[in-house]
């Protein structure tokens, strides 16, 4: 079969989560209890290689079926397309499902669709990358700066960003891209942790896994807040008195507050330096983000995770509502539109700190921070990415850190691949691991009836 005839012929979607709410992983103020989900898919081809593209969307459980629906909604617009003509230009793939009229009005460009077609888009990126023999950041990096321009849909973005601006800055970074490159393989990409700061661990637990976050190399933890002051007084004293007075400590109050309790909530912190405070307020309130900088300096503002388009992170930028961009590989649709996010935070000169708090989210953002450093921004100064200690076991690819720093990745593709034992475990409701959890439930629920019914008088 001639390369010009494959074709993509299948897309297999799965629900797959994990129970992370047992031991309170991943809890925070308005999340107690997360599951993390992937609503994950396949790109299955008739490559005589065997040629795959892995993506999937991040949840915290309960819905994650409804954006594996959506996904599998998308599956007239893949099956049948050119393989050869798609991995040459993935944004063919994204213009045609962003700018789907009907799809559109679901969103547009926002909530579980464009979630959905973010899910796909980053699967192609992963077969592209994985047809070009390299890592997703190297594959970005190596790119020529006119073809990356035109992956990215400047629409709403020109009053700020033209692509001849895009084009000058990505040129401007060409002569550093060698160099940039080496230092990556030989040193790393700075990371940053937040397992010691779940808002469900005690303070022993926080205490001890501060301490091995300093020992493993980490300058900066984060911290969930925002459900009881007196409760984040408390941890913040115990973290502080963990780490010491020289690494960085983040705070995370994930939307909690109004603008008005954001600003006193975060000065009651102030005693503990707090080097950011993560998502204070609603992701679309731009407006009460600036507020709260303005309130609150000389602690930053970041935030970015549940931002839904790139519209908004240009009006965040705009309005100067934030100090750091906190980009999501799975929130918006995919690697195109991070393309664009990417060039806004260069041209505003804003960090960019990704959010990879989630399953496989790690295995995802460090390849856009990657790319970032190489062939865009130049510099990891005030950069890291989130690293969390979670579920990389499942990954065919896992990240890889030492001295608190992620090591390139030297794979081709996206890191986006699960074991397929993973997948048939954790998938639910009929993988084994919830089939089993469904009888021990129900099981249990028997012998609690029994226990509670009166025995009949003879």
């Amino acid at each position: 079969m001639s390369d010009a005839t494959t074709r993509i012929t299948g897309v297999d979607t799965y629900d797959i989560r994990f129970p992370t709410s047992r031991e309170l992983d991943g809890s925070d103020a308005m999340n107690p209890d997360p599951d993390y989900s992937a609503a994950y898919l396949v790109l299955r081809t008739d490559d005589p290689g065997g040629a795959e593209g892995h993506g999937f969307s991040f949840t915290i459980g309960r819905g994650n079926d409804v954006l594996v629906a959506a996904i599998q909604a998308l599956r007239p617009h893949i099956v049948g397309r050119d393989l050869r003509a798609l991995c040459a230009d993935p944004g063919s793939l994204s213009r045609d499902l962003v700018g789907d009229s009907q799809l559109r009005w679901l969103g547009p460009e926002k909530g579980v669709m464009h979630m959905a077609i973010g899910a796909v888009v980053n699967a192609v990126w992963d077969l592209a990358a994985k047809r070009a023999g390299k890592p997703l950041w190297q594959f970005l990096a190596d790119a020529e700066p006119e073809w990356l321009v035109g992956q990215v849909d400047f629409r709403y973005l020109e009053d700020v960003l033209t692509p001849d601006q895009a084009l000058a800055m990505l040129r401007q970074a060409v002569p550093g891209r060698a160099g940039r490159t080496e230092r990556l393989r030989a040193e790393g990409y700075p990371g940053y942790t937040t397992s010691p700061g779940w808002l469900g661990y005690s303070d022993e637990k926080l205490t001890r896994l501060a301490r091995q976050a300093v020992a493993d190399g980490f300058t900066q933890i984060k911290l969930k807040v925002g459900a009881d002051l007196a409760d984040d007084i408390r941890r913040c004293r115990t973290a502080r008195a963990a780490v010491g007075p020289d690494v960085r400590m983040a705070v995370d109050a994930n939307q909690r507050w109004g603008v008005e309790e954001a600003v006193h909530w975060t000065k009651a912190l102030a005693e503990f330096d707090p080097y950011w405070v993560e998502e204070p307020t609603s992701p679309d309130d731009v407006l009460g983000h600036a507020a709260i900088r303005a309130g609150i300096a000389p602690v930053r503002v970041a935030t970015g995770e549940h931002v839904q388009n790139r519209i908004v992170f240009k009006q965040l930028l705009q309005a100067g509502a934030i100090d750091v961009l906190q980009l999501d590989a799975a929130r918006v649709a995919g690697v195109n539109e991070n393309l664009a996010i990417l060039l806004l935070a260069a041209k505003f000169g804003v960090p960019v700190c990704p959010h990879a708090g989630g399953v496989g989210l790690c295995e995802l953002v460090q390849h856009l921070s990657m790319f970032d450093y190489v062939a865009l921004s130049g510099t990891t100064e005030d950069r890291v990415i989130e690293y969390v200690d979670h579920l990389h076991q499942h990954f065919v690819q896992p990240v890889r850190l030492e001295r608190g720093h992620y090591l390139a990745p030297s794979a081709p593709g996206f890191s986006a691949e699960m074991w397929p034992g993973s997948i048939a475990r954790y998938t639910y409701p009929t993988g084994a691991f919830w089939a089993a959890d469904a009888l021990a439930q129900g099981a249990a629920a028997q012998q609690t009836a029994r226990t509670r019914t009166p025995e009949a008088t003879p």
